[in-house]
């Protein structure tokens, strides 16, 4: 028999944070009563309360519509308005598998549930296996909207049934609600998969897989211009590039930890000849290879190796998305070898002058500085090395507290090998990304036995300091794609301007201001199509061209374009030199320019 818990909670004095998570937690209660009076039938996963509001788990006769969603937010709020208690009790194993012995996934939480811990909470006619954290009633539930619905594994494995999981958004005040259904509004405004297709930056095959992006032209010359602005960076500050392989042998990652660590996120084993290859996961340990390659002086140090390198993870098929998580991807990738903490730190202060000064140059902006740190009570996740993590954790903190930065710790999120400085990036979605990255790593100089001479004359042991400055291209671009809306800025844009001439007649000068254009590398097209000019300057503006340069019979007499700009319109007639240069000086500026405005206001180094 269910024994009842005392649960009243003084909602008030609770932080809103936790307030909010009670809310949460009692609307996804709210939200399977609801779904299984739509489906009597329907078998109940999970519904917990999560950033921005909750979701619940389930396995359905069929797919649900808009019109469900609609049903079923409304009878959720019948459930509100009559004010429902939630009621805690503590019921025996034999009790528990007779309430639910037909709904398997509930019979699954129970075998990880010990006898006397299995709790249930109980509103209106509804009850669930619940472990609790609800408000007293339903009336105490803020304000709530069902916003979508997913797939979703249970248990997060594919081998697993799949599920329909309900998305719901929760905020304490209509408003807020308000506040948060314009973000998703923006975000959708803004997002990379939809601009992407639009602009013909790139595309996702069937064919290819999921998470395999194929650059189309566009794509390719934003790409293209990133990486060479990026290794010019790189070369000015004492970096060497190297070119290593997308497939190694698997014994290369069992030295380095990475397939004890990593494994399940690998591509499948290649055998050939008696041998075992895999898609490289990470490019540390072939530039490790590239250290190893001879014996290096302290004279020689800091080395700087550097690459726009490959890397294929198996990510899970429901969390690939456009061309923010992907299973093959091209990092921004360095290993900086250092002789001893004092040059290590040195180096990690110029990784984040680095990074401050191409985040300017992007104008990304809403960033944070996260440490991740590592647990010690997790030997399995992290090298067993307490005096390494220590002093890799007291390294970072002095570099951070040096520069005056602002910081959270987060303690679990480090790599298996090392601390780090992570930079967290809030994009234009509301999601946090990780963008820039810096880890000190004491563990694989001494895993491959690297060595360098000291100055002693004797053998001493490197520092490996590991960082990416603009994360994946792949990242990076999307990350763009939503900041900028398909904004580009001249020296990115993939067609930086159009000569649209006005008759058939004009054809002959259109293609000489192209040729103009052309002469200082500028990426020009002439679109000499037999359509009006009106309609010619809006699949311009479309495709989100920085220039248009139109040209008829006075233009051509005067050796001049009428101009428009992105964000600006009309600026008349203007002399063709003056516009050559304008556009050859923003490009080498490499300025935001006309028509671009990145979604967030910027913090600086320092600050």
């Amino acid at each position: 028999m269910a024994t009842p818990i005392e649960s009243h909670v003084d909602l008030a004095a609770l932080p809103k944070e936790e307030r909010l998570a009670r809310m949460r937690h009692s609307a996804a209660h709210v939200l399977a009563e609801a779904m299984l009076e739509l489906f009597p039938d329907a078998e109940l996963g999970i519904g917990p309360p999560i950033d921005t509001g909750f979701y619940y788990d389930f396995r359905l006769p069929r797919s649900l519509t808009p019109e469900d969603l609609a049903w079923l937010e409304n009878r959720m709020r019948e459930s509100v308005a009559r004010k429902l208690p939630f009621q805690m009790a503590s019921i025996s194993r034999e009790e528990a598998l007779e309430r639910w012995k037909h709904q398997p996934f509930k019979l699954d939480l129970l075998r990880d549930l010990e006898d006397g811990a299995i709790t249930q909470c109980t509103h209106g006619a509804f009850t669930d296996l619940c472990k609790g954290g609800h408000v007293n009633h339903t009336g105490e539930i803020g304000a709530f909207k069902l916003t979508s619905v997913a797939g979703a594994y249970w248990r997060g494995s594919e081998k697993n049934p799949q599920l329909q999981r309900v998305y719901g958004a929760l905020f304490e005040t209509e408003e807020e609600l308000a506040a948060y259904e314009r973000q998703l509004e923006e975000a959708r405004r803004r997002d990379h998969r939809r601009i992407g297709k639009e602009l013909k930056i790139f595309e996702l095959f069937d064919e290819t897989g999921p998470g395999h992006v194929v650059w189309l032209p566009n794509g390719a010359t934003i790409r293209r211009e990133l990486q060479r602005w990026m290794e010019d960076l790189e070369l000015d500050r004492g970096y060497r590039h190297v070119v290593t392989p997308n497939v190694s042998k698997r014994q290369l990652y069992v030295k380095s930890g990475h397939w004890d660590h990593f494994h399940d996120a690998m591509y499948p084993i290649m055998e050939r000849e008696g041998e075992e290859y895999v898609l490289r996961p990470m490019n540390c340990p072939s530039h490790i290879m590239v250290f190893a390659s001879e014996l290096h002086s302290y004279r020689e140090f800091p080395i700087r190796i550097a690459e726009f390198g490959n890397m294929h993870r198996w990510e899970k098929s429901g969390q690939v998305t456009g061309m923010s998580r992907v299973r093959i991807m091209t990092l921004n990738d360095a290993h900086i070898f250092c002789t001893g903490p004092e040059m290590v730190e040195a180096e990690v202060e110029g990784v984040l002058q680095l990074m401050e000064h191409a985040y300017g140059v992007l104008g990304l902006q809403n960033y944070r500085y996260r440490l991740s740190l590592g647990d010690p009570d997790d030997k399995e996740k992290y090298v067993d090395n307490p005096e390494m993590w220590e002093k890799g954790e007291a390294l970072l903190r002095r570099v951070l507290d040096r520069l005056g930065l602002d910081y959270f710790p987060a303690k679990g999120e480090a790599a298996f090998y090392g601390p780090k400085i992570d930079v967290q990036f809030m994009t234009a979605q509301g999601k946090e990304e990780t963008l820039a990255t810096i880890q000190v790593d004491f563990h694989f100089p001494r895993q491959f036995g690297l060595e360098y001479i000291g100055e002693d004359g004797s053998r001493h042991q490197p520092i490996i300091v590991h960082r990416g400055i603009i994360s994946t291209m792949e990242r990076m671009v999307a990350l763009l794609i939503e900041e900028y809306e398909g904004n580009f800025p001249l020296w990115l844009a993939p067609t930086q301007a159009v000569v649209i001439p006005i008759a058939d007649r004009h054809h002959a000068y259109a293609r000489d201001v192209a040729a103009a254009l052309r002469a200082h590398r500028l990426r020009v097209e002439v679109d000499d199509r037999n359509e009006r000019m009106n309609a010619k300057i809006r699949d311009a503006q479309l495709m989100k061209v920085p220039y248009m340069l139109i040209v008829g019979d006075r233009e051509a007499e005067a050796r001049a374009v009428s101009l428009r700009v992105r964000g600006e319109g009309d600026h008349g007639s203007v002399p063709l030199d003056t516009v050559v240069e304008r556009l050859r000086s923003e490009r080498d500026g490499r300025v935001l320019g006309p028509g671009v405005h990145p979604a967030t206001p910027a913090p600086r180094l320092g600050d």
